[in-house]
């Protein structure tokens, strides 16, 4: 099997982070978060990102992480919801890498983030509408991706899927 990437999409609270390090640790590669890579670059938590410098520099960070690591191999990279719906992000991260969107309902997805006060696109007075509206703006983004139901399945069981799938196109 080629060393080529694993590249994990999709919104906010759908596992990707979760599931990511399972199928990193199977397949022997190592796994990167594009938020905690940016966080540890920057030095600053997103949300502090956000508020001091604005969304425009955090999507720099993001364009910078996605060529940086579509140079790489050999790894699974869980991506923020939002870098794959930039065309150049997505571009540069599966010039290396196949890319797959894992997807939930947003009543799922509000209730996995209901405590989570990281998110900055959250904070806002109706959450679950900011979540329905964020999931419409990017379907069409998130679509070009297979798609990979976390719904009702533990993390085990996705990355499990994920490597049958993998594995599939190998043989």
């Amino acid at each position: 099997m080629t060393r080529q990437n694993i590249v994990l999409t999709g919104f906010m609270g759908t596992g990707k982070s979760t599931v990511g390090r399972l199928l990193a640790a199977r397949l022997g590669y190592e796994f990167v978060d594009t938020d905690e890579l940016i966080v540890a670059r920057d030095g600053r938590a997103i949300a502090d990102i956000f508020r001091e410098s604005g969304e425009g520099a955090f999507r720099q960070w993001e364009a910078l992480v996605a060529r940086e690591l579509g140079e790489r191999s050999g790894c699974v990279i869980a991506t923020g919801g939002r870098l794959m719906v930039d065309e150049t992000n997505a571009a540069a991260l599966l010039q290396n890498g196949r890319a797959f969107c894992l997807t939930a309902p947003p009543e799922e997805i509000i209730a996995r983030l209901a405590d989570d006060q990281r998110r900055p696109l959250l904070n806002v007075t109706d959450p679950a509408a900011q979540i329905q509206r964020l999931l419409a703006v990017r379907a069409e983004a998130y679509g070009r991706f297979p798609q990979v139901t976390t719904s009702g399945k533990s993390p085990e069981e996705v990355a499990e899927e994920l490597l049958e799938a993998i594995q599939k196109d190998h043989s």
